[in-house]
């Protein structure tokens, strides 16, 4: 108990810097504190790397349909995207050519279930295009949800080693509890640091799956819609 005591009377209410507030504070919230700063720095990294990700991905879609709708024949297109598909739209026009031309170029070609085939391609591709794009989203609604609850339970423990070290010094001054109070609840306010960006980046980025997704099973239906038609000619 007087361990407890010393580790906290020293500070006054005039020493109430944040170092200090974390250099007092009992082992258990220092390492609340520590995790909740580096949950908050993988949460602006996440965010970085998911802002520039999307980015790519979209002029990706752009460049994409600009020179699918340009009148370019699809063999060409496909010839020029093959060796280097990539991601989203592209790698979905890839594969759905390639079952295409397996169908196509093979010594039976078969056309029976050609269509369901070509569908179930394209179902797979977007899957793993939303996989990809998805990563570690999971990793931002966690510490959204949880951050301030870990936050809270740095706060409790700290109170309650206050409230020891009051009981010990028999001394119930503000100047006595404030400094105790007021590091307990610093531990609440570095888990709202990590939590809220948390909260707004997942928000914004699962927002930004949902359009990219859309675009890309509206292509996957144009797509289809225009190889039935093809399969109806050569049928």
């Amino acid at each position: 108990m007087n361990q407890v005591a010393q580790s906290v009377l020293p500070m006054t209410s005039a020493d109430l810097s944040l170092f200090t507030l974390f250099w007092h504070a009992h082992w258990i919230v220092k390492a609340v504190m520590i995790g909740l700063l580096v949950c908050s720095v993988w949460v602006w990294a996440i965010a970085i790397d998911k802002t520039v990700l999307y980015a790519r991905s979209r002029r990706a879609m752009d460049s994409f349909e600009q020179a699918f709708w340009s009148g370019q024949s699809l063999e060409e297109l496909y010839r020029s995207l093959s060796s280097r598909p990539g991601h989203s739209m592209g790698a979905l026009f890839v594969a759905a050519m390639r079952e295409w031309k397996r169908s196509f170029e093979g010594s039976s070609r078969s056309f029976a279930g050609l269509q369901t085939r070509i569908e179930k391609v394209m179902d797979v591709t977007i899957a793993r295009e939303v996989e990809r794009l998805e990563k570690r989203l999971l990793v931002l609604a966690t510490v959204g949800s949880a951050g301030p609850f870990i936050g809270l339970f740095g706060t409790v423990w700290g109170i309650m080693t206050s409230f020891q070290s009051i009981a010990a010094s028999k001394n119930t001054s503000l100047a006595v509890v404030a400094p105790g109070i007021a590091e307990a609840l610093f531990a609440t306010a570095i888990g709202l640091i990590a939590a809220i960006p948390a909260t707004i980046f997942y928000n914004k980025f699962a927002g930004e799956v949902n359009k990219q997704t859309q675009r890309l099973e509206g292509f996957a239906d144009e797509f289809a819609a225009i190889l039935s038609r093809q399969i109806d000619e050569r049928g």
